[in-house]
């Protein structure tokens, strides 16, 4: 049978089809006498009618949609995120297309340029590159969007970010009251803005406890992944490097550590501690459990999406930025030192 139209629900309700869209369309709907728009529902409901939403984008020039431009889909932070931005764009009418950069800039510029022809109406932006000329170019052609888990200097726009710098020293503190002088620090890529402040914060840490800013304790990743970690550790351990505890940029490169601890009989935490960022899932199902910074990933979410709706309704409302507190979690990971 074919699918029921506007035209057939407002036949059934006794209604002009006008008077039917209205009743059926959530914001204008207390356009229309409230027993009327109940019959309108109730004659959508018994005949199964489903409104077109590329009619009504058309119709009203909005999809109802945003985009949600995520650099990494594996990365076990982003979906909590993800949740978040869909728990507050759901009841608000809005859904969210969801593309995967692969940190490609090439790919990430077409995959903006998908979005925008499907005439979203605004980004959610998680990618994080130091220089991101695509940003600039969006911000002067005036897209509405918000960033996600980082900020930006040189373009005006609303972003949600943990407070990585707060996090670092966290780490750093824990570690130094452990007793630990010989700190190392597994940065993030050096490409992305996550990675330069956490990797500047750890040194602004090490200064507070009056511990050595010993450059050659501190590697930065390619990636921020397991195996890039792993390659970072070997590289720091190779180089002649004596730590008795590392900080690593995030929970994967903090995982990759675990790899070399297991290749090179390295027990932790009696011969090595070692703190995660980010608090992603089953780190507590590790062996041992990771100690780490938990960041409330789906508080970012639920801001970005909020960040959004506001520019929805105020698009000359000026840029805000939201720096959400983070939390240490002691785990098995962190021991005092064996060794002085």
């Amino acid at each position: 049978m074919p699918n029921p139209t506007l035209r057939d629900v407002a036949e059934a309700a006794g209604v002009h089809a006008a008077t039917a869209s209205r009743a059926l369309n959530p914001e204008t709907r207390r356009l229309v006498n409230a027993e009327t728009a109940r019959r309108v529902l109730k004659a959508a409901e018994s005949l199964g009618y489903q409104p077109n939403p590329i009619a009504r984008s058309l119709k009203t020039a909005k999809s109802r949609t945003i985009g949600l431009v995520i650099p990494d889909l594996t990365n076990p932070l982003f979906p909590p995120i993800v949740r978040g931005i869909e728990d507050v764009l759901g009841p608000a009418g809005y859904s969210a297309l969801i593309v995967n950069t692969d940190h490609d800039p090439a790919r990430e510029e077409a995959l903006v340029a998908s979005l925008r022809s499907r005439q979203v109406e605004g980004l959610i932006i998680a990618t994080a590159r130091l220089d991101h000329p695509l940003l600039r170019e969006l911000h002067e052609q005036g897209v509405q969007m918000v960033l996600v888990n980082r900020r930006t200097e040189n373009v005006d726009v609303p972003c949600v970010t943990p407070d990585d710098a707060a996090g670092v020293a966290m780490a750093v503190k824990h570690l130094a009251g452990l007793g630990h002088t010989r700190i190392a620090h597994l940065a993030g890529p050096t490409s992305t803005s996550t990675g330069v402040v956490r990797a500047n914060a750890f040194r602004t840490a090490l200064h507070e406890h009056g511990l050595d800013d010993d450059p050659s304790l501190i590697v930065a990743c390619e990636y921020w992944t397991e195996d890039a970690g792993a390659q970072s550790l070997r590289h720091l351990l190779d180089s002649g490097a004596d730590p008795t505890a590392i900080v690593a940029g995030n929970d994967l490169i903090a995982l990759g550590c675990y790899d070399v601890f297991a290749e090179r009989k390295i027990s932790c935490p009696r011969d090595m501690s070692v703190v995660g960022f980010n608090d992603m899932p089953f780190l507590d199902k590790l062996r041992p459990p990771l100690t780490t910074i938990a960041v409330p990933h789906h508080q970012v979410g639920v801001e970005a999406a909020h960040m959004l709706l506001e520019l929805f309704e105020d698009s000359a409302r000026p840029s805000r930025s939201v720096l959400l507190p983070l939390s240490l979690v002691v785990r098995g990971s962190t021991a005092r030192p064996s060794r002085r």
